[in-house]
């Protein structure tokens, strides 16, 4: 079980390091010998779990869509959720920021994907169930609003690394969600989806409350 333990804690040390190399250089200009160093780790134990650059960049876009949400009354609300909660991790998380610079690298794409499909994916799971509870209006396709989503969230938040660091991103994408979810969901939920800008943060704080509250029951 120690040995595991420190397989799972070795691989997302080498994930991470990946992460912050492919977000700050990009990966045309990001080496295995940079990561290597990045990570602490041996060479045999980042070839342990990933078998090149390319599968080291497949690895980080793979974490996108590994979030939690905090169960809500209405699945409207936890999309908004997801996105709020994205809004607060990305200045926070290299993997996040790694993931959007490394879906927009036009050559990169070729050889390890992109992060959008899986964003789209997402957020069509959760508009369809909401229009199947009647959040959503019945004329909405759920695709299409999470393709036009997707692309207007990295948009905005690649304006705001622009302009401030991402500094009022939470901000940005808060306004981005208030603009869009009057011509999609059900008028009478409106007045009480909860967009303000520090969503994502206490959604973010509540998530990890439930962590260390079942980390100390499981003890």
């Amino acid at each position: 079980m120690a040995q595991q333990e420190r397989s799972v804690r070795t691989r997302r040390a080498v994930l991470e390091a990946a992460a912050e190399v492919f977000a700050e250089r990009g990966y045309a200009a990001a080496t295995v010998a940079d990561i290597l160093t990045r990570a602490g780790v041996t060479k045999g134990a980042l070839y342990f779990h990933f078998d090149s650059k390319e599968d080291l960049a497949e690895g980080v876009l793979g974490e996108q869509t590994a979030q939690e949400l905090v169960p809500q009354g209405l699945k409207l609300q936890e999309w908004v959720d997801s996105g709020m909660v994205l809004a607060y991790r990305l200045p926070r998380d290299a993997v996040l920021r790694a993931g959007a610079r490394l879906s927009t690298d036009r050559r990169g794409r070729e050889l390890y994907g992109s992060a959008f499909p899986l964003w789209v994916d997402f957020s069509i799971s959760l508009l369809t169930e909401a229009q199947e509870r009647g959040e959503v209006l019945p004329h909405v396709n759920p695709r299409e609003t999470a393709e036009m989503m997707v692309g207007a969230f990295h948009g905005v938040q690649l304006f705001s690394q622009l302009t401030t660091d991402w500094q009022d991103v939470e901000v940005r994408v808060s306004t981005l969600f208030r603009h869009v979810l009057p011509t999609i969901s059900a008028p009478a939920l409106l007045s009480g989806l909860d967009t303000a800008p520090d969503r994502g943060a206490r959604v973010t704080a509540e998530l990890e409350s439930r962590r260390v509250s079942t980390t100390a029951s499981a003890g």
